[in-house]
């Protein structure tokens, strides 16, 4: 019965059993491989032989309490069984019924509750009639059966007479004499389908007897007094538990083995029926048997709502969610849904997928992710790679000038060696475009973080040495004639300051490549859940924090050329470098914030990182080298030397000087101008 629900995935079920031996050990021995097959009992019922017809209404009223419970399990006689049914005709309700042989394959039970009993599946003991036992049984004469005392009783009840004087019926009143000339035939007799057990059990302790005398008794065939000695309890393990036989009277093709097991029952052997309708009319279909084994052919089951019921606590769970036990159940359950990023790692267990993963599709386990990171021909790439080529261009053509008109006055003016750091720093920022587009790894992380802040630092740092140098010769010459010479302003002094200055954005960047290994990590967004983004392990906040020392750089740079907006008339080298700082504060202010909003999406921040950085390299082309690649390549008659040694007006027309003696420290100092109106080295003699 156990296996039938099984089968049918009943895992929700009541139970009603007759009162006495046969119902309650059979129902408790029901229950007990229920729970080993993890079928719950909803409710236990009982009903016994002095129960009114009220108390088996009571029992279905019972069962209804249990809504989800469509399956009722019935181990009653077969009078209680019968009353069951009309009780539940009455209250116009009905189960799905699992009746145990009580039931069988009666019709008497279901006379006139046909369509109650409609879709019952019920178990009868496989026994097979005895032909031998019928005739045999049809020959017995009361007079002379001396065997069976109780054969005359049976024979005066039967036919209602009486076999000798004083034979008395029910009531007490007197029997009539028995007819000599009658004779048991097939009106009076209906053999009992359960006599092949009988039989069997009548063989099986023959043959035990007979195995025990042959093991006791070498020496004879008769009992001996081994035999005679041995205990009822030796008997029954030694001999009658190890039987094996085929059964006697079994029709051919249909053999079956008489044993027994290990607690001593017999070796269980069913005969499975469906009572159904066909037609007009209604009967027991063979469906399946059981012989240590279930075989059951669904396909003979005509249910009466022509689909196979469900008999659970619980609806099975969709999908994607997990039971959640209630207490004390374990077949009912609570169906959560699990997130997004988890699996199910068993039906009660959603468990999250592991970064960079994402659950399959039947959610039993978890992918690799594809990783996502933009590609050189993402739309996303092709501006910030466009506008860093035209820097290199831009910055080649500034660097093939200089280099051409090396020796020329307007060059050697602006300082050399601090435009060719400049430059290289404007170089390095265009780069940088292509080392935040490359596919992130280790190597290409430390770059990044080494080259961002680098590239700033070469530029502000040339910037800042340039324009404190500036702004100390200016100073020194408002002083009057009695000025003195500025220290540390000669080309390798202000190539020493200006490499000073990015060797402590190069120990920065050093400390925190160490304190930060440079790697890549693997994340998923909630509205990308098809690929896994790739990015390098810094955080927001720690590649901000390492630009701290260039804006401190920048705000340096823009004090000093604030600080220098009051040069002489006709000099511009300190107008602009002030156009060039102001306009990076813009482009940095608008930078900062946008870089933040937009960390939800990496595509977006990584192509204003690009574009940000190579604006800050366009504006130093602009506003620092375009005016003198102008004069250079349009305006050559502007790019010769001349002098005045004016000190209150700086005409800014004058050509070449040469510095007074340093011998004493009261030297006057001229600074020396050019028509390209820029600043010249103050440490050369001569031009």
């Amino acid at each position: 019965m156990a296996e039938i629900l099984r089968f049918f995935n009943w895992t929700y079920v009541s139970t009603v059993a007759s009162e006495g031996d046969y119902g309650e050990t059979g129902i408790e021995a029901f229950e007990q491989e229920a729970r080993m097959r993890n079928i719950c009992i909803a409710t236990s019922e009982k009903v016994g032989r002095s129960n009114a017809k009220k108390s088996y209404e009571a029992v279905i009223r019972q069962l209804l309490q249990k809504p989800n419970a469509h399956v009722a399990v019935l181990f009653l006689r077969s009078d209680d069984a019968r009353e069951l049914i009309a009780a539940a005709a009455r209250l116009n309700t009905s189960f799905i019924w699992v009746a145990s042989d009580g039931w069988g394959a009666q019709e008497s039970i279901v006379k006139g509750n046909e369509i109650t009993a409609e879709g019952a599946i019920t178990l009868e003991l496989a026994a097979n009639p005895i032909p031998e036992f019928n005739r045999y049984f049809l020959s017995l004469d009361p007079v002379k059966n001396h065997r069976n005392p109780w054969f005359r009783d049976f024979w005066e009840q039967r036919f209602q007479c009486s076999l000798g004087v004083g034979g008395l019926g029910f009531g007490g009143t007197p029997l009539p004499p028995c007819d000599k000339n009658l004779s048991m035939d097939q009106r009076y007799f209906e053999p009992e389908s359960k006599i092949m057990f009988v039989v069997n059990a009548v063989y099986a302790m023959a043959r035990a007897l007979h195995n025990m005398q042959r093991s006791l008794c070498l020496n004879t065939t008769k009992l001996c007094d081994s035999m005679k000695a041995l205990d009822g309890r030796r008997l029954y393990r030694d001999y009658i538990l190890n039987v094996s036989f085929t059964a006697p009277f079994s029709p051919p093709g249909s053999e079956t083995v008489v044993k027994f097991d290990s607690q001593g029952d017999g070796m269980g052997r069913y005969n499975i029926f469906s009572y159904q309708r066909s037609g007009e009319r209604y009967g027991y279909v063979p469906v399946g048997e059981w012989a240590e084994s279930l075989s059951l052919n669904s396909d003979l089951i005509r249910w009466p709502k022509e689909v196979a019921p469900t008999s659970q606590c619980s609806d099975p769970c969709e999908r994607n969610e997990m039971k959640k036990m209630q207490a004390g159940e374990y077949c009912c359950w609570i169906c959560t849904a699990c997130e997004p990023h988890e699996y199910l790692a068993d039906e009660f267990t959603c468990s999250p997928c592991a970064a960079g993963q994402w659950p399959t599709d039947d959610l039993t386990s978890c992918y690799d992710l594809p990783e996502d990171y933009i590609m050189w021909e993402d739309a996303w790439a092709i501006g910030p790679i466009t506008i860093a080529c035209v820097g290199f261009v831009c910055t080649g053509l500034v660097v093939w000038v200089f280099v051409r008109h090396n020796n020329t006055p307007l060059v050697k003016a602006s300082g050399r060696e601090l435009c060719y750091i400049l430059l290289s720093g404007v170089f390095m920022s265009y780069a940088m475009t292509f080392l935040f587009l490359a596919k992130p790894s280790p190597a290409i992380c430390a770059l990044r973080r080494l080259g961002l802040g680098t590239s700033f630092a070469v530029c502000y740092s040339a910037l800042l040495t340039k324009t404190n140098r500036i702004a100390r010769i200016f100073n020194g010459v408002k002083d009057g004639a009695g000025a003195v010479r500025p220290r540390f302003i000669s080309p390798s002094s202000q190539v020493f300051i200006c490499l000073s200055l990015i060797s402590v954005q190069l120990v920065m960047v050093s400390v925190w490549l160490l304190l930060e290994v440079p790697g890549t990590r693997r994340f998923t967004l909630p509205e990308r859940r098809q690929t896994v983004i790739l990015k390098c392990n810094v955080r927001d906040s720690s590649m901000l924090l390492s630009l701290g020392y260039d804006v401190l750089l920048v705000i340096l740079c823009t004090v000093y050329a604030f600080k220098t907006r009051k040069c002489p008339e006709n000099f511009n080298e300190a107008k602009f470098i002030g156009f060039t700082m102001y306009t990076t504060c813009i482009i940095w202010l608008a930078f900062l914030p946008i870089f933040y909003v937009t960390s939800s999406d990496y595509r977006v921040q990584t192509t204003t990182m690009c574009i940000s950085v190579s604006l800050s390299g366009f504006v130093v082309l602009g506003c620092m080298f375009a005016p003198k690649v102008h004069i250079i390549m349009f305006q050559p008659q502007k790019n010769v030397t001349s002098h005045r040694l004016n000190l209150n007006r700086f005409s800014v027309s004058g050509a070449a000087t040469t510095y007074a003696s340093h011998a004493s420290v009261s030297a006057h100092f001229v600074p020396t101008v050019c028509n390209g109106r820029e600043i010249v080295d103050s440490t050369t003699s001569s031009l």
